[in-house]
């Protein structure tokens, strides 16, 4: 928050911005925002060839998850056994699945909503309040809550209004998904300061190239065209 002056508000400290900071193959990290908890789970891995980002190996995986999601909650807060992490992985491929689906038009197989549905069907994370009156880690709690407020949240998202708002990332070489929120609804992007700037940056030089083609321009000896 900030203050009549604009400037931050020190006993005020503005909420921090949603979304996961990720990091490429090549070492750069960018800010992702998916617009839903359940599709943050997807940056963790995911079925058949997705397999090879998987993030969830053990139980501290997950739980070092959380305070990089949206629930914020501390790396302790949960427990989580080593059958609640696989039922977390089963989530989320299923989830993986269906979201992809909706991205293409389509509204995935009966089996993946039965495993949301089960997933569901557990006790969620329950909320609490601090003396402060800010909000406080939900404990006790384990992975069977923790699995069950996702699942609960990806059926929210899939039978609610913005289940036609569900989208894949335009980049060629990007599956990322996220929800579009806004209000004409053309979010292309994962993130404009990844894929949307690296587009930018190919239709500038396809121009270029195309305009230098044009006008029989040779490139000076030396140059050299990278791509990503």
């Amino acid at each position: 928050m900030t203050d009549r002056d604009g400037a931050p508000d020190p006993e005020h400290p503005a909420p921090p911005a949603p979304g996961l900071v990720l990091t490429t193959p090549g070492g750069s990290s960018f800010l992702f925002d998916p617009g839903a908890l359940c599709l943050e789970l997807l940056t963790t891995g995911g079925p058949g060839d997705l397999s090879r980002f998987e993030a969830l190996h053990r139980p501290s995986d997950l739980t070092d998850w959380l305070p990089r999601s949206r629930l914020r909650l501390p790396a302790g807060a949960v427990r989580i056994t080593a059958e609640q992490l696989t039922d977390a992985r089963t989530l989320r491929d299923a989830l993986w699945r269906l979201a992809t689906a909706r991205a293409h038009g389509t509204t995935g197989t009966a089996a993946d909503h039965a495993a949301l549905n089960r997933a569901a069907a557990h006790p969620p994370l329950v909320p609490q309040i601090a003396p402060d009156g800010t909000a406080a880690a939900p404990l006790p709690a384990d992975g069977a809550q923790l699995v069950s407020t996702l699942a609960r949240d990806a059926i929210a998202l899939l039978t609610g209004p913005y289940a036609d708002r569900i989208r894949e990332c335009g980049a060629h070489n990007c599956r990322l998904l996220f929800v579009d929120t806004s209000r004409p609804g053309r979010r292309r992007w994962c993130s404009m300061e990844r894929c949307g700037n690296r587009n930018k940056v190919r239709a500038l030089r396809a121009r270029r190239d195309s305009e230098d083609s044009a006008t029989g321009v040779v490139p000076a000896a030396g140059h050299r065209t990278f791509t990503s």
